[in-house]
């Protein structure tokens, strides 16, 4: 199976813009750090955690990214909103998880404070979905100026 991929569209300034792929999202890439430091979380965990609450992050913090490279690779902008809102989705059960964790002192409330912090700043705001590529039949994937 194969298919063609444009490598981008001129630009107002005259320049051609690159492909770009899921990696090169910002979004992706603040997803992906917010996703290590919640593994790192997972792993601290106790023992009585390690089936239910860990998974239960585990899943929600690989959705995170997986949904937004999954956006990133649909063709209609309609799916893609629908994936990136499931990424919000994802990270918004994280957040509730690390309210669990903060309930149950499995962390401490400055460090998931500042987990929380990161994720709604980096993550959970509405402008991040203002800068989505755009998309229109007969383009590739671009990046909005």
């Amino acid at each position: 199976m194969s298919y063609k991929v444009k490598t981008g569209k001129q630009s107002r300034d005259g320049q051609q813009d690159k492909f770009r792929t899921f990696e090169d999202l910002e979004i992706y890439k603040a997803a992906r750090e917010f996703r290590k430091k919640m593994y790192g979380v997972m792993r601290r965990l106790p023992d009585s955690e390690k089936f239910e609450l860990a998974g239960q992050v585990r899943r929600a913090a690989v959705s995170l990214t997986n949904n937004t490279a999954e956006g990133h690779g649909r063709y209609h902008f309609a799916d893609q909103i629908r994936f990136f809102l499931g990424s919000r989705g994802s990270l918004q059960e994280l957040v509730d998880d690390l309210n669990v964790c903060n309930d149950e002192k499995y962390l401490g409330e400055n460090e998931v404070a500042e987990l929380k912090k990161e994720a709604w700043a980096g993550l959970g705001s509405d402008q991040r979905l203002s800068s989505l590529p755009a998309r229109s039949q007969g383009e590739g994937s671009v990046h909005r100026s």
